[in-house]
């Protein structure tokens, strides 16, 4: 019936999946317009950010997998739901102090306040993906397949619509931030976006609560059943003449770990085995990855994405750079999001007429073609790159000593001349933008990418 549909484990487990990437997909695409309008309309922070963030998870991905491994579904979905919630909560607040006071943060200690506030918020705001990182794995890897149980038609079911809620948030979520954003203020986006995931992280807390209530399979993992298994068949007697019933042996995994870890707990224990632990399991992720058969096929497909713009921090920040606001950077995010449904679905139709080998060409052609319009964007006008100075001059002036600053100089005679210098301010600021066609180029091309 509609009653048990609604209270069911695999409708809360889709209540919860988009509450939490309704708003990762916020967050996500609010902190790079964040960091820009922090730092001038500069994308120094932005990058940072994401080198960061790429960086930590490309160190850290394996040992946050053995870490969901190793310790109990829920303990693994709660730590990392409160963390990641909490760290974009604290994050929200902080960005909204900096926005309120930053004229006075920069004249305290000369500016080291304001830059300590950057350095928290970028390395705040990467605990929190990596702790994103951690929720994605559980949830849709792990507790999606243990709901559905060994019902394989039921287990499509579950991963395609988990799919079409991703896709959903991923065009509506950005849409509404953005137009708080254009409408409102920085201020306010960070406020909200702060409000709701305080919100959304007690109503994901009972939900998970709900969902492990309701399917016992989730108390228990593969790997716990295997151990409790071979202990009973390894050491009963053993275990019967200390005086321990069978109720015992049937424990969970942490009492079991406990009983098998005992004999080899000296030599485990020891400091440098505990802080060598995360290098060996780093190791050991790596090596396990090199050692598929998909190996290579990974690793073309992960060199394919060096060539795929998409809406990340950069070229989100990039576009703010240009004159783009909040409203219309979410309705281009989401009319990416709608191109690459329609190639999702487009896949399936080309594969039957043309086959799998032909539709991966005919794709990789298209999506090579759409690019070009990025190039092309490099020398339409209102391009901000201007090919004819060399990027490295001013690395050669610094490194011969000479430093030219006609502007300084100007300004400096002006003065002398008794000019009024405030006069001559307005006139040293950036003109606006005159052309758009750069920019519509570069994202019409990312977005036609999508498709390919």
């Amino acid at each position: 019936s509609v009653r048990d549909f609604f209270t069911s484990a695999k409708f809360l487990i889709y209540m919860g999946h988009a509450l939490s990437t309704w708003g990762d997909r916020m967050w996500n695409f609010a902190v790079a317009v964040f960091l820009v309008e922090l730092y001038g309309n500069s994308l120094l922070l932005t990058a940072v950010y994401g080198l960061v963030v790429a960086g930590s998870v490309l160190l850290l991905g394996a040992i946050i997998g053995d870490w969901v491994d190793r310790n109990p579904r829920l303990k693994v979905a709660q730590t990392s739901l409160l963390v990641q919630n909490s760290c974009v909560i604290v994050c929200g607040v902080l960005l909204m102090v900096v926005f309120q006071f930053k004229e006075q943060l920069v004249e305290l200690y000369n500016g080291w306040i304001l830059t300590t506030c950057y350095i928290m918020v970028i390395t705040i705001a990467n605990i929190a993906n990596l702790a994103s990182t951690a929720t994605s794995i559980t949830i849709q890897r792990d507790w999606v397949v243990v709901v559905a149980g060994q019902d394989s038609s039921k287990l499509a079911d579950m991963n395609a619509t988990v799919r079409i809620i991703d896709q959903l948030t991923n065009i509506l979520a950005p849409m509404l931030v953005g137009q708080i954003m254009a409408f409102g203020s920085n201020f306010i986006g960070c406020g909200f976006i702060s409000g709701w995931n305080l919100c959304s992280m007690c109503l994901e807390y009972a939900l998970l609560w709900k969902v492990y209530q309701k399917t016992p399979a989730l108390a228990v993992k593969a790997g716990q059943k295997e151990q409790q298994h071979e202990l009973k068949q390894l050491s009963p007697p053993k275990d019967l003449e200390n005086g321990q019933s069978p109720e015992e042996l049937s424990q969970p995994l942490m009492n079991e770990t406990s009983v098998v870890a005992k004999p080899d707990s000296p030599k485990q224990q020891g400091c440098c085995y505990q802080v060598s632990e995360p290098l060996r399991t780093f190791k050991a992720g790596w090596v396990a990855y090199y050692n598929q058969n998909i190996f290579f096929a990974g690793m073309s497909l992960a060199f394919l994405y060096m060539t795929v713009l998409g809406f990340d921090c950069i070229t989100t920040g990039y576009a703010y750079t240009q004159g783009l606001n909040g409203s219309v950077l979410s309705l281009l995010m989401g009319a990416s999001a709608v191109s690459g449904i329609c190639g999702t679905v487009a896949f399936t139709w080309v594969r039957k007429k043309c086959g799998l080998i032909r539709t991966g060409f005919i794709s990789g052609t298209a999506q090579l073609s759409c690019l070009m319009l990025c190039v092309a964007s490099v020398f339409a006008p209102g391009s901000p790159f201007d090919l004819s100075v060399s990027p490295f001059e001013d690395i050669y002036t610094h490194l011969i000593g000479e430093k030219a600053l006609p502007e300084a100089d100007h300004s400096l005679t002006s003065v002398l001349t008794g000019g009024n210098a405030t006069t001559a301010a307005p006139d040293e600021e950036l003109p606006p933008l005159q052309s758009y066609m750069s920019v519509s180029l570069l994202f019409a091309g990312v977005i036609a990418a999508r498709f390919g």
